[in-house]
């Protein structure tokens, strides 16, 4: 039996009162309280969300207007803010987690624990906003999928906690060249 001591130092897997629906039906509801892996303390992870919101307002995206901010925490505790960049050639469009690692590792950041994502058109949080696939790869670059956090909220206190390793399974890295 966990006391609450011990609880307060855990990071909730999703607010009090959500529920996990599949075709409009509740199929879970949610925990209070990640498992032990979960080294990272609530608090920690609602500074993250309000820096990765605040990222927001930096976001250049005159096309589709879907503004989206990221705050990377390194291993050592510095946190870099990223905002996504749209080009009117598309393709040199950088996402806001790209950005904050990019930011990171050019200043000779290396180690990384966490990063909070937070998006919506306008700039207004509806949904989760779940990194793109490119993203992914750029995070199992330099970080070990099964110790790095990725958070996904709609507010501080609405958040969900996965680990790399989740939203890219049998990833490619650079122990496999």
């Amino acid at each position: 039996m966990e006391n609450k001591d011990t609880h307060e130092t855990k990071l909730p897997i999703r607010s009090t009162g959500t529920s996990i629906t599949k075709n409009g039906t509740q199929v879970a509801k949610t925990t209070t309280e990640l498992p032990d892996k979960f080294r990272i303390s609530d608090i920690k992870c609602r500074e993250l969300i309000a820096k990765a919101t605040e990222m927001l307002n930096f976001s250049y995206t005159p096309y589709s207007h879907f503004k989206v901010g990221a705050a990377l925490l390194t291993k050592g505790g510095k946190i870099y803010g990223g905002c996504n960049i749209e080009n009117a050639a598309y393709g040199p469009t950088n996402c806001a987690e790209r950005t904050a690692f990019f930011k990171a590792v050019s200043e000779g950041e290396l180690e990384f624990a966490a990063i909070a994502i937070v998006g919506g058109a306008n700039g207004k949080i509806r949904d989760f906003c779940p990194p793109c696939g490119v993203c992914r790869q750029v995070m199992r670059e330099f970080c070990d999928p099964e110790s790095f956090y990725v958070i996904l909220a709609r507010s501080e206190a609405d958040y969900w906690v996965y680990t790399l390793e989740e939203l890219l399974p049998m990833s490619f890295g650079p122990e496999n060249l």
